[in-house]
């Protein structure tokens, strides 16, 4: 069963109201209550914040990073699939779903940070990720830092600084900002304002990665968007074109919600990545056989 997508800012930023007759229809129903299985649920304090995490299935260690406002159920899709192959790690991110904010700068280098202290709470020696959105740009950082050894990484719909995203959306997100500015002005406290302008401010503002800092990623790393994705598609080839060891997929006919509207196709791209020996082949004859 399928329901319309919800205005969450845009990048899932913050949940105002359903469209009705939406042209993107994302699957959140699932037989586990991911994000409240209190069965395999745990919180953890990270860099001094409580964070809660579920783990699904056995193996090699893959973590799922969700995006902006969304939590661990807005992954749910991927946990299903990939959680018969991998030992699935996925938590809410600062300030979203279970996790704890205690900040009033949410920035992705903390969020960065608190997953490198996950990956060292679970004494995971060697990594891959799936990251959306906002984890997509959390997965691109925590391959800079080198803190954390990843072998593959996948990245949908990552942008490097804020000029990558599409403009419509940054004007739409400045127009919700300026309400949530207005409600805190007011000293309205309805809903809790605050949290969602930090995370406005996240697609508003940040991230500011300079592109040649890519190089420095040793992990095998797809980049992946919708052809009309939220992110502008030259963006996204730009990250591609930076990386060492890259392969770029955008998916025909496309949104940045891919991974859930179209969790089929999104998530037979990602298997057949995290799963093949890499390859990165050239189509220039010229070099064939040197």
């Amino acid at each position: 069963m399928k329901k319309p997508i919800k205005l969450l800012l845009l990048l899932l930023i913050f949940s105002v109201f359903e469209i009705t007759n939406a042209q993107v229809e994302m699957n959140f129903k699932f037989d586990t209550p991911y994000g409240k299985n209190e069965t395999v649920g745990k919180f953890v304090v990270l860099n001094g914040a409580k964070i809660y995490y579920e783990e699904y299935g056995k193996g090699e260690p893959l973590l799922l990073i969700h995006g902006n406002n969304g939590s661990i159920e807005s992954m749910g899709n991927q946990i299903d699939y990939f959680k018969t192959k991998y030992r699935v790690i996925i938590a809410d991110n600062r300030g979203q779903g279970k996790s704890e904010l205690k900040t009033d700068s949410l920035t992705y280098t903390q969020i960065t940070k608190d997953w490198e202290g996950l990956v060292n709470h679970l004494k995971l020696d060697s990594i891959s990720i799936v990251g959306w959105s906002d984890g997509g740009i959390v997965a691109l950082q925590m391959g800079i830092s080198g803190k954390t050894k990843i072998k593959k990484m996948v990245a949908m719909g990552a942008n490097l600084r804020p000029n990558g995203v599409n403009s419509w959306a940054i004007n739409d997100v400045s127009k919700t900002r300026d309400m949530l500015e207005s409600k805190i002005k007011a000293k309205d406290t309805s809903e809790n304002w605050d949290l969602g302008k930090q995370l406005a401010g996240l697609l508003l503002n940040q991230p500011n990665i300079p592109a040649k800092d890519l190089s420095k990623i040793k992990a095998k790393v797809l980049v992946i968007a919708g052809d009309r994705d939220i992110i502008r598609n030259e963006h996204t080839v730009e990250i591609f074109e930076n990386l060492v060891s890259a392969q770029l997929c955008i998916m025909p006919g496309e949104t940045h919600f891919a991974p859930a509207s179209s969790a089929e196709m999104f998530n037979a791209i990602v298997n057949k990545f995290l799963s093949e020996p890499f390859k990165r082949p050239d189509s220039d004859w010229t070099k064939w056989g040197k």
